[in-house]
């Protein structure tokens, strides 16, 4: 069950790792605290520190490739030099279409000294949703690796660029030594790159921490996506808060990654913890779970990056006496559930969960700094939990017009005040960023961030995530948190994977409670019965789903996200969707199969719920 509140010994036992850590919270505080304006700390800086104070260290691990920093900033350098020989300056932008390998960060760092902003594509977007991502930013160039450039192709008629030239093509190869052969109307980057020299550009309008460094988006999982501005404010904040206030990395490190580059995870919180370190960044290309603890082993990893479905993934491998063979003891990410977080530190050993709270274009984070259980940390920034209507993400005015603070333990609509220092960098889009900005919260002229997300205070200013606004369902006039359902249907043994969401039924108010299902075992050898009895037993009445989909498998977006909207589509209709349907149907106890028949009966209003 998930820990309701830290007490003074829990801070306590911490103390003595931090009173360790000291001078690294120290300067971790210097660079977190660092105002934007005008302030010469970039990602590039970084980079060119790295270079100086690690240069023969290993930077990026790939595959059987070892890039030193001294080689990662001179090959970023080449590419800075031949980005501003064709005319690129600070403020303008590139796409970049590439799937996890070494170009990736190295394009990004080149295009950074410069000023010049990386949109980070979505590398499993195609048709009309990579088309929409890449004008939103209206880039000069784009950078495709030969791995994506199918899906790119089908979309180029329709694409705008700034650019005579604007079609950089990468081998999937290692490119510093390999060139391979462009196609036909596009520009060999890698070959074009290697001519151009290897110092440090000098540049005479340099960015600064404030500007642009990447573009984000949004996943569109229930629209089109939104592109977020990324200053190189948070890549610094990344940097001194989790890589050393909450891991302190070193040189000897390894960070083990297999999230996809184009989220802020994997991209700032991952990449931005090991420059700190001076740490090495392991990348694989996509996640494998047969393959985790090989590659961690190959790679000497002592951290990784995750989301919580990815430690699911590694959970539910079967067991190995060379669970622990391994120098594995850190990990940062997000999502990790209360339902698995002690089981699998206790398996594989891992010491420190550096959970944290944060979004692609927030203006508010949260970290785990003390290494507790179920918790996603405090934050020095301003923030606020406000009374919220149920299934919203409206928050509640009062008489006055204002907000209003739920009570300490009680779930509140996080709002993360917007100041000159915590500015809120928002959505390409005027329009999308207005959305997110709620104004007069607790006095006339402030302005907060909405970030639609509930969570809990639980002592000592650390907050548990508690539910995504809109995952909060109304059935039997009850409010239903598709969290807590989810944790509960966990700790039943019976399943891989479960994803809660409200299911509409004709002539009836609000929506019914509906799981889709992975089971431990095979999918027709699955009991719904016992999932039945577990949850009753657990769950009261109203919240116990009402159906139940059990399936193979959940898909998923490239950075582990369920594609709920498709599931509620299907809803029970046992022909839509993949899977078996079981419905708890009134004066029954347990689940029954949804054929046709029955579905038709629910639906012609026959079976009364």
């Amino acid at each position: 069950m998930t820990q309701e509140s830290i007490s003074t010994l829990d801070i306590a036992r911490q103390l003595p790792g931090v009173i360790r850590r000291a001078p690294a919270i120290a300067k971790g505080l210097f660079y977190y605290s660092l105002k934007s304006e005008r302030n010469s700390v970039t990602l590039g800086s970084i980079i060119e520190h790295n270079a100086s104070r690690h240069g023969d260290r290993p930077a990026v691990l790939y595959e059987d490739r070892r890039i030193t920093y001294r080689e990662l900033n001179e090959w970023a350098n080449r590419i800075a030099h031949y980005l501003r020989a064709q005319g690129l300056s600070k403020g303008d932008s590139i796409a970049v279409f590439l799937e996890n390998r070494p170009e990736l960060l190295a394009f990004v760092i080149g295009a950074a000294k410069l000023g010049v902003a990386c949109a980070m594509l979505n590398t499993s977007q195609k048709g009309r949703v990579l088309e929409h991502s890449i004008n939103l930013i209206e880039p000069q160039m784009i950078v495709v690796g030969s791995e994506l450039l199918e899906p790119f192709e089908a979309v180029r008629g329709q694409i705008r660029f700034g650019h005579d030239n604007p079609l950089l093509y990468l081998a999937d190869a290692d490119t510093r030594r390999e060139f391979g052969d462009a196609p036909e109307g596009w520009v060999n980057l890698a070959e074009q790159v290697s001519q151009y020299p290897r110092h440090n550009p000098a540049v005479v309008n340099p960015p600064t921490m404030g500007d642009t460094a990447i573009y984000l988006f949004t996943s569109g999982t229930t629209g089109l996506p939104k592109a977020a501005p990324g200053s190189h404010t948070k890549f610094v904040r990344a940097y001194g808060g989790f890589g050393l206030m909450s891991l302190n990395m070193g040189p000897e490190d390894v960070l083990y990654c297999t999230l996809p580059f184009y989220h802020g995870t994997a991209l700032l919180v991952c990449w931005g913890s090991a420059l700190a370190g001076g740490s090495a960044i392991a990348m694989r290309r996509k996640f494998s779970a047969s393959a985790f603890w090989d590659d961690v082993r190959y790679f000497g990893a002592t951290t990784f990056g995750y989301v919580g479905e990815l430690c699911r993934y590694l959970l539910n491998q079967p067991a190995s006496p060379k669970d622990r063979d391994h120098h594995l003891t850190k990990m940062i990410g997000n999502g990790l559930r209360p339902s698995i977080w002690k089981p699998f530190k206790e398996r594989f050993g891992i010491e420190t969960v550096a959970e944290l709270y944060a979004s692609s274009e927030g203006n508010i984070g949260f970290s785990n700094f003390f290494n507790i259980d179920n918790t996603v940390g405090f934050s020095t920034a301003p923030y606020a939990l406000v009374r919220y209507h149920e299934g919203t993400r409206d928050p509640v005015r009062n008489q006055k017009g204002y907000m209003e603070k739920v009570r300490p333990g009680e779930p509140g609509l996080l709002l993360g005040q917007i100041t000159k220092k915590w500015s809120f960098e928002g959505y390409t889009q005027k329009d999308a960023t207005e959305k997110s900005i709620l104004r007069d919260v607790f006095k006339k002229g402030d302005q907060w961030f909405n970030t639609g997300d509930v969570l809990k205070e639980i002592g000592f200013r650390h907050l548990q995530f508690v539910d995504r606004m809109g995952d909060t369902f109304r059935w039997k006039g009850e409010n239903v948190s598709t969290t807590e359902v989810e944790n509960i249907i966990d700790e039943s043994g019976l399943v891989e994977e479960a994803i809660v969401y409200g299911a509409e039924i004709p002539g009836t108010n609000g929506k019914a409670g509906m799981a889709t299902i992975v089971p431990q075992g095979p999918a027709d050898q699955f009991d719904p019965d016992a999932l039945y009895r577990f949850l009753s037993e657990n769950l009261p009445p109203y919240a116990v789903p009402v159906f139940v989909r059990v399936a193979d498998a959940i898909e998923k977006t490239g950075t582990f996200k369920y594609k709920k909207v498709d599931l509620q589509k299907a809803g029970f209709d046992p022909s839509k969707g993949s899977g078996t349907v079981y419905a708890a149907l009134p004066k029954r106890q347990g689940y029954v199969l949804v054929d046709e028949a029955v579905f038709g009966q629910i639906e012609d209003g026959d079976i009364s719920f």
